[in-house]
């Protein structure tokens, strides 16, 4: 696929001690477009509590603690961030304990990347309110699985980068997502990004969307409202 069909996230967490596994989902992340921090163990996640991330790809098994341990303990914190547990586990028992921890999916080494992609949209479009891949917002309809946004039924013609910033702005619907995470998306997708190139997609977004889609909140960030 190309980059205008695969990028969906802002920010992930992974938290996985192998090198070669870790460096390995890294690159193959951050090449659809995601901004990845890399964990190698608990320690190095947990000095991270503070900041906000859209999902977490957790291996269950590291050098100073359980990774399932650590996903029930968010749960019981009330952090609902989607979770993705990553283990060589694949007895039927293990599956059951990681699910009724808290994690959203389960997936057992070694796995296809595509496959944990297609996982990774598929928690994170559940956390967002609603199973389904089309999100409706007055005359604008916004299909995750054919990353396509409609205006009263006709396509709207979006480049790469303002259809990154669509799908992040949907799955986040009604919730202000900080102008800092989108210019890193933006950054991340653009060799040399202007230092206004933000405000450029949102200015072409509300010509081809409707002015009133994206909200601003002056001096913090964006949001669609709902």
């Amino acid at each position: 696929m190309g980059a205008f069909e695969r990028v969906l996230f802002v920010r992930l967490l992974l938290i996985e001690d192998d090198a070669g596994l870790g460096a390995g989902l890294r690159e193959f992340l951050q090449a659809d477009g995601h901004v990845v921090v890399w964990c190698r163990c608990l320690g190095e996640a947990k000095a991270l509590h503070n900041e906000p991330f859209d999902a977490l790809l957790v291996d269950w098994q590291l050098p100073d603690g359980s990774g399932l341990e650590w996903v029930r303990s968010l749960r019981s914190k009330n952090d609902h961030t989607p979770v993705l547990l990553m283990t060589a586990r694949d007895l039927l028992d293990d599956r059951v304990r990681g699910l009724d921890s808290g994690a959203d999916d389960y997936m057992v080494k070694p796995f296809d990347p595509e496959e944990l992609s297609a996982r990774l949209r598929a928690i994170t479009r559940r956390a967002s309110g609603s199973g389904s891949p089309r999100l409706v917002f007055g005359e604008v309809e916004v299909d995750l699985l054919a990353r396509a946004a409609h205006v009263s039924g006709v396509r709207a013609k979006l480049t790469a980068r303002e259809w990154a910033l669509v799908e992040a702005l949907a799955l986040r619907s009604g919730r202000l997502v900080k102008k800092r995470e989108l210019e890193v998306l933006v950054s991340n997708l653009e060799s040399e990004a202007a230092s206004n190139a933000l405000e450029v997609h949102i200015s072409n977004l509300r010509r081809k969307l409707g002015r009133c889609f994206i909200e601003t909140v002056r001096g913090l960030g964006y949001r669609i409202p709902t």
